[in-house]
């Protein structure tokens, strides 16, 4: 509980200092990459229970390979509810999309299981869910300063997650999620959760992927999950224990299979190779480290891109158009309409100019210098808009 509360009390903290602009920091190829990324390892985390095979959670190669391995063992009941709501999924979404697929999904797995007995077969459910509301739980603040460096972490990563997942899922024509709004809204009702017995909250991407591609368009889907999960503790869990665990696993596969677009890729590579390695990278870190490292790995991917950026900025050399006060980079498109004067060198500047890019600029100059052995360098800084100390 005194953990909830400081992470909190962090993020509300956060969104009164405006950090929400660290969002922006994770650039669209990037977020392309973490998507496919998430899928891969969600897809994998579910295929055991789609086929009814156990073995210890590892990292993703691992969990791969013990699934290859495990495959031998396949409970077939298992495997065939699993395939059964995987169809009844992507028929639904063919011929019917204004039904709510999921929960006829759900439905018809726990009415399987009530009527059919398929728990004879071997196939598993979710199993007991506790009924009735939780007792409140008073956080003890003699522990706050053991705990706040903790907490600090576990803030971080929600609020990361939650940008990430947040920018993820907005359609074309939608608002961006607000950084700072996300920020307070999540540090309130993590703060509030405490006294309850509840986990830092956050965006998570399988329900965030599941929750959007059912249909879920606005604020009362939210609020519709919260009224369904108060009734499933007060009077639904005897339901919602016989859900198979086949059913719940073919729900989240078929979503987060949406999560892998390779047209996006695709669309990155048309424009630039290195923003495509952006996103391959991206996607590596998270298959690679797992979720939360990998969203670090997307942040520092996108940090380095804009470092890259912001490190080379372009250096002109100018000339005259004849009979005019007009001046151009040289180019060879019009070579014999610009002059340029002996013992002259005008150079044009353009951008931020600053201390980690400064150098380079420096190291730019000199061999146009060193080339022509000018008496006079004329520097055009009307494009440079912000110039400081070290520059």
């Amino acid at each position: 509980a005194t953990l909830t509360l400081l992470v909190g009390i962090l993020l509300a903290l956060g969104a009164l200092l405006r950090l929400g602009f660290l969002a922006n920091f994770i650039s669209e190829p990037v977020l392309i990459g973490f998507k496919a990324g998430i899928g891969l390892v969600i897809i994998v985390d579910q295929l055991p229970k789609l086929f009814g095979i156990h073995y210890p959670k590892g990292t993703f190669g691992q969990n791969l390979l013990s699934l290859v391995q495990g495959l031998p063992g396949t409970l077939f009941p298992t495997l065939a509810v699993g395939l059964l709501t995987v169809g009844l999924l992507a028929g639904m979404e063919r011929f019917t999309p204004r039904l709510p697929a999921p929960l006829v999904a759900v439905g018809a797995g726990i009415a399987a299981m009530a009527l059919l007995g398929l728990g004879a077969a071997g196939v598993e459910t979710v199993g007991q869910i506790p009924r009735g509301l939780p007792g409140l739980q008073w956080p003890d603040l003699s522990l706050a300063a053991a705990l706040w460096p903790a907490a600090l972490g576990i803030a971080v990563m929600s609020f990361t997650e939650t940008a990430a997942v947040g920018r993820a899922f907005v359609a074309p024509g939608e608002p961006t999620p607000k950084p700072n709004r996300e920020l307070l809204a999540t540090g309130i009702a993590t703060a509030g959760g405490a006294v309850l017995g509840a986990m830092p909250a956050g965006g998570g991407m399988s329900q965030t992927a599941v929750n959007r591609l059912s249909g879920a368009r606005s604020h009362l889907a939210g609020l519709v999950t919260a009224g369904a999960t108060l009734l499933t503790m007060l009077f639904l869990a005897p339901f919602i224990s016989l859900m198979p665990q086949a059913t719940l696993a073919a729900v989240v596969i078929v979503y987060s299979v949406g999560l892998i677009k390779p047209a996006e890729f695709r669309s990155v590579l048309a424009v630039r190779r290195t923003e495509f390695i952006w996103a391959l990278a991206a996607m590596a870190g998270v298959i690679a480290l797992g979720t939360l490292k990998g969203i670090l790995v997307a942040i520092i991917v996108s940090m380095v891109a804009l470092a890259q950026q912001v490190s080379n900025p372009p250096v002109y050399v100018l000339g005259r158009k004849r009979g005019t006060n007009a001046f151009r980079p040289l180019s060879p498109d019009h070579q014999q309409d610009d002059e340029t004067f002996p013992g002259l060198l005008m150079l044009r500047l353009t951008g931020r100019l600053f201390f980690a890019n400064a150098e380079r600029v420096s190291d730019r100059i000199r061999p146009l210098i060193e080339e022509t052995r000018p008496r006079v360098v004329a520097l055009d800084l009307s494009g440079i808009f912000d110039l400081e100390y070290t520059a």
